[in-house]
């Protein structure tokens, strides 16, 4: 089973109705007991980053104990990003501080909010991406974005004219700025991915 975080932002039942389309067993929930006995979760999330880590509330503590005791964490949009220390939207605000960065605007160059498909590079050891070819195209839609600074985690990238961060993994947590669960096939594919790292058969 896995744990859909409901914290009222953005449309989270999306990402139940695309695991539900590949045939994960989840349930959309705010229940830390719930949280505690899924076998992975998922935080998705469509907002500013502000508003969304307020609306986590005191969920946000149980998300911490899990991913530390080694549960897997799947973090999209607004989700991935609240998995770093802090960001600058709309003021100072702070993550969870599962991966060290911080969240920044995207570059000047770029139409803000970036809303389209863009080409990720796939790297070779990033399990939540295995299987895929080199590069894919995912769908986005974001202002800001994560700058990484934790030697653990593995990267990949989507190219803006410049390299951004597209995903990242450290030991059992995984983020997507992209929404796989708006990409298509590529996107079902990282979604079984994850269901296969929460049932133990993918490492």
């Amino acid at each position: 089973m896995i744990v859909v975080i409901d914290y009222s932002v953005g449309n989270v039942k999306s990402v139940c109705n695309a695991l539900k389309f590949i045939g994960c067993e989840n349930e959309l929930s705010n229940d830390f007991d719930k949280i505690r006995a899924a076998d992975g979760i998922i935080l998705p999330g469509v907002a500013a980053f502000g508003f969304a880590a307020a609306a986590l509330g005191e969920t946000a503590e149980v998300i911490k104990e899990v991913a530390k005791a080694g549960k897997p964490l799947l973090g999209i949009c607004v989700g991935f990003q609240l998995l770093f220390d802090s960001s600058s939207e709309l003021g100072e605000h702070n993550g969870l501080s599962l991966v060290e960065g911080k969240v920044v605007p995207l570059p000047s160059n770029v139409t803000v909010p970036h809303m389209g498909w863009n080409n990720v590079e796939i790297p070779e050891d990033m399990t939540l991406l295995k299987g895929l070819r080199k590069n894919e195209h995912f769908y986005f839609a974001h202002s800001f974005h994560a700058q990484v600074t934790d030697k653990n985690a593995k990267i990949a990238y989507t190219d803006y004219d410049k390299p951004l961060v597209a995903s990242v993994q450290k030991d059992n947590i995984f983020g997507v700025q992209f929404h796989p669960e708006k990409s298509g096939d590529i996107g079902m594919e990282v979604l079984r991915n994850f269901e296969s790292i929460c049932k133990g058969d993918l490492r």
